[in-house]
Order: structure tokens, then sequence, then C-alpha cells
């Protein structure tokens, strides 16, 4: 609908084709994480600026990869019925501007990467190839989930790097809550797709073990996710609003498996983006609130 209102205007219109091809808003799903473990870094000290490259930092090497998921799988989605509306498949952007998109977003990404520390910058390559390498681990691996997570969980770490110039233990702990994390609800709109993937040999756990199994996996993934969370703010000496923030965090994952079922896959959406974006974003504001008022002492 968005494209229809902007067809009229050609400049909009590609500009939101653009936005559409690697879906900027879902930045909020590994973002709030990075900005956490970069608020927990920067307790002794961090800029304006440093927060800002961050960003930068994050937002292209996000666009690099889905740009080129988006390219690596375009005949995939033009054979699926649930993706054949993308902007590349539909041919609404074409494989030179998609390249080109990717290019300007790696560009970016490395820049950002320069301006922060050096060790940033000779890890961007490494970052690049864990975020590209994910678009083709579905033609092998019904791991797929977890590449997928790793590809988002790097976010803290890098985020933590970035100010620090080395790791943490709660660097760490986070990045691996944001695989797990990652991982659960990725398994959750997979199956969206378990037909298309039997069809056409694609790997995911839903299309291995079937929906209700892999669900459960999913469960337990964000069970997982949960006791990292514990184990960072305690490793970060996080206060009482932090963990208040954790059983908010429990119970919109309670949510979000309570929208889907095997059966009924009508509440995909709102449980893979509004549950998770919300809970992404609400941890972010009550870990910066506890911060402020608990005058924790980061490790």
């Amino acid at each position: 609908m968005a494209y229809e209102r902007t067809a009229r205007f050609p400049i909009a219109a590609k500009a939101w084709d653009l936005v559409e091809f690697v879906k900027l808003q879902h930045s909020l799903f590994a973002m709030p994480f990075a900005l956490m473990s970069a608020l927990l870094a920067g307790r002794e000290g961090a800029s304006v600026g440093q927060i800002g490259w961050i960003v930068v930092a994050m937002v292209g090497a996000r666009s690099s990869a889905m740009g080129f998921n988006r390219i690596v799988d375009r005949e995939l989605d033009a054979a699926n019925p649930r993706t054949a509306a993308r902007a590349l498949p539909a041919r609404r952007l074409t494989l030179g501007q998609a390249w080109a998109f990717v290019a300007v977003s790696t560009a970016v990404f490395v820049y950002a990467a320069y301006r922060l520390n050096a060790l940033a910058l000779w890890l961007s390559p490494v970052a690049l190839a864990i975020v590209w390498g994910y678009s083709f681990t579905k033609r092998f691996t019904s791991m797929s989930h977890l590449v997928l997570g790793l590809s988002l969980g790097i976010a803290p770490a890098g985020a933590w790097i970035a100010l620090r110039g080395t790791l943490s233990p709660t660097a760490m702990l986070l990045s691996a809550a944001v695989v797990l994390w990652t991982a659960g609800f990725d398994v959750i709109y997979a199956c969206q797709d378990v037909r298309f993937d039997l069809e056409r040999g694609l790997h995911s756990l839903p299309a291995r073990m079937g929906m209700a199994r892999a669900l459960l996996v999913a469960r337990l993934f964000h069970v997982g996710m949960l006791a990292l969370l514990v184990a960072a703010g305690w490793a970060a000496h996080l206060g009482a609003i932090y963990y208040g923030g954790l059983v908010l965090v429990a119970g919109l994952l309670v949510l979000q498996h309570r929208l889907v079922r095997p059966n009924d896959l009508s509440r995909v959406n709102a449980a893979f983006f509004t549950a998770n974006g919300v809970l992404s974003v609400a941890l972010l504001l009550l870990t910066v609130a506890d911060v402020l008022l608990c005058k924790g002492v980061g490790k």
C-alpha cells in the first residue's frame, strides 16, 4: 500500500523500495542490544560521536547483509508466493541497483569502523563474512537459524570493541543472548515456508522436524536467552530495574509463542516484528534507567 501511495513520485517510490528491500525497520531488533552494550561499555565515558558511529556501523552492516541476502535469494523469492512481491523479484529494483546499494552500505560500515578504532576496522571483514555467509546456509543446514543469530549477535560485541577496543564477559553474554533470541524468532518465522522449503530442498528446523517440534526448540532457545540475560546483568552489576525488565522480556516471549500455533500462523508477523521490537526497545530503556538510577559499575 505504501508503495502504491508513492508510485506517482518516482524518487519517493524508489526510496521506499530501498527501505523495503532491506527491511530497514527491522534494525529495531539488534540495534537496542548494541546500544545496551555501548551504554555498559561507556559508563566510564563515551562521546556522542562514538555512539553515532556505532549506529552508522550497525545500519551499514545490516543493510549490506540484507541486500546481499536479497540478491542471493532473488530466484527463490520470485518462486515463493510469500516473497514474490519483494522489490527485486518484482523488478522494482534492478540487480545493478541492488548491488550498488550493497556496495554503498558496505563502504559506510567499513568507514564507520575506521572512525571507531583500529580493532573495529580490522575486524570489519570478519563481520561482513559472517553476515554475508548466512545467505547461503539454508541451502545446506537446518542450523541456519543460529547463523542468522550470530549475524545479529555480533552487534553487542562489536559495540563493546568500538568503545573499549577489547571484549568482556558482559558483551559476550549479551551477544550469546541475541544469538539465541534471533534463532528462536527465526524458527517461528520459518514456519510460514515449510512447504516451499521442502519442495525446493531448503533447510530449516520446521522443515526438518515439523512445526510443533521446531516451535519447542524455539522456546528452548528463548529460555536460554533469558538465562544469558540474567548472567549479563550479574556480570555488569545491574540492579532491580534491569531485572524487572527481564520479567517484561519473559512476558513478551511467552506472548510471542502463544501467538503462533502449528495449525495457525495468521499472527506470525505480530509475533515476529511487534513483540520482538517492543522487547528490545523496552529492555534498552530499562537498562538505561537502571544505569542512571542504580549507579551500577560495569566490568
